[in-house]
């Protein structure tokens, strides 16, 4: 399955609840037919790799939207 980078590393910083911040870095990729964001800590682990819903596919503007839903539900 071939691999492509569509986005490649962003930090970001994400408030979570009771004004934490979690600093982190996110890219987007095809694999094959499906999209991807991967979120990882700042050191390169992994936190969360989403498969990206189809209306959101190459909209840049909802990748960090849906970094926020993502961090905030692990951070629950």
């Amino acid at each position: 399955m071939s691999k492509s980078v569509i986005q490649d590393w962003v930090e970001s910083r994400v408030l979570l609840q009771d004004s934490e911040m979690c600093h982190v870095r996110y890219r987007v990729f095809r694999a094959g037919e499906r999209h991807y964001q991967e979120v990882a800590d700042l050191d390169g682990n992994t936190v969360h790799t989403l498969e990206l819903p189809e209306g959101t596919r190459l909209d840049r503007a909802s990748y960090e939207v849906l970094l926020r839903y993502v961090m905030t539900d692990a951070a629950a």
